[in-house]
C-alpha cells in the first residue's frame, strides 16, 4: 500500500519546483494523490478494511486542504497541477 522509495523519488523529481524541493504544495499533493490511488485499489479489494478507509479519508482531506491553499495563493500553479494529475475531470 505504501509508495516505494523509488516511486517517491520519481514523483518528487517530476513535480519539484526547484532542486531539492520536497515540501512544496505540488510535491505534497502529488505524493498524496499516489497514496490515495493505491489505497483506492486496496479498498476495492478489501471492502471491510475500515482502518485503511479512515486513512484514505484523512489523506483526501489533507490533499483537499493543500489544494485550497494552492488555489488561494497561486491559481495558475493550481490549474497546472490539477491538469497534470488528472483531478477535477
Amino acid at each position: 500500500m505504501a509508495i516505494s522509495a523509488e516511486r517517491k523519488r520519481e514523483i518528487i523529481a517530476e513535480y519539484a519546483t526547484h532542486e531539492g524541493d520536497t515540501g512544496s504544495p505540488e510535491v505534497q499533493i502529488a505524493l498524496l494523490t499516489e497514496d490515495i490511488n493505491s489505497l483506492n485499489e486496496h479498498i476495492r479489494t478489501h471492502k471491510k478494511d475500515f482502518h485503511s478507509y479512515r486513512g484514505l479519508m484523512k489523506k483526501i482531506g489533507r490533499r483537499r486542504n493543500l489544494l485550497a491553499y494552492l488555489r488561494d495563493n497561486d491559481v495558475s500553479r493550481y490549474r497546472d497541477l490539477i491538469q497534470r494529475l488528472g483531478l477535477r475531470r
